[in-house]
């Protein structure tokens, strides 16, 4: 058994849990440690189980609650050197375990391939999480898809995918122009268009579930990310990632 759930996505924190019948890992902990624990008792899973933590880059968005969470749970936290020395001071976990964007980590009968990836961060990376014959990717906060993503992405038999804004609500909203500008460089994140050819061009048919992930608030709504994804309803189980509150659990089979 393989267990998914989005435990928060958005810019106001992520936090992602890979988990089977023993062991699980987080990606991200943008969310207060508080809230992480009461997510996951709502969705009945077992905070023992985690056996790490994995840091994709150093924005308080996605490592908030990690050095309170690694203490409070005694389990390792997984970030690269640059990423750590990037992060403000009181979000550096006390014990960082940490590993180069090549490494291949083992843990908990997971094998944890980190992504580099294009985003404006110092060494921002993505990662498939591979346990048995399946993998689970987690591929937000990319400003285009390169190669190395679209190789990763194309392996996955689940995948949380960013899906952050829609064009026209970028550019007709309230933002400043420096701000519409990074979010939509190679730098920022994917569009609601840009997950569409991403999935539609590299999903395989093994590729059981999508949860849209990392939503904007502002520029974008569930409705429009939906309708943008609707023509590939009938290839692909698509679900939703909130904010506010966990996802459903997802169970590979």
């Amino acid at each position: 058994m393989l267990e998914i759930c989005a435990i928060a996505s958005g810019s106001n924190g992520n936090c992602y849990y890979i988990g089977n019948n023993t062991d699980a890992i987080l990606i991200d902990a943008g969310i207060s440690t508080k809230q992480i624990l009461i997510r996951m008792a709502e969705r009945e899973l077992d905070p023992r189980k985690l056996k790490a933590l994995f840091i994709t880059h150093e924005h308080g968005d996605h490592m908030r609650g990690a050095r309170v969470l690694a203490k409070r749970l005694q389990i390792p936290v997984y970030i690269t050197a640059k990423t750590y020395n990037n992060a403000y001071k009181n979000l550096r976990p006390d014990y960082p375990r940490f590993f180069k964007p090549e490494d291949v980590i083992e843990v908990g009968g997971f094998s944890v391939y980190p992504v580099l990836k294009n985003h404006d961060a110092a060494e921002p990376c993505s990662f498939r999480v591979k346990y048995h014959d399946k993998n689970i990717g987690v591929f937000t906060d990319i400003g285009e898809a390169c190669d190395n993503v679209k190789t990763h992405f194309s392996q996955c038999d689940s995948v949380f995918l960013e899906s952050n804004y829609d064009e026209k609500m970028l550019w007709d909203g309230h933002y400043p122009w420096p701000l519409k500008k990074r979010v939509a460089s190679d730098l920022g994140h994917l569009s609601n268009d840009q997950a569409f050819q991403l999935l539609d061009e590299h999903g395989s048919e093994k590729l059981q579930c999508v949860f849209l992930s990392h939503l904007s608030k502002d520029n974008n709504s569930p409705e429009k990310a939906f309708e943008t994804m609707q023509p590939l309803s009938e290839r692909f189980n698509i679900k939703l990632a909130y904010r506010y509150e966990a996802s459903e659990i997802f169970t590979l089979q």
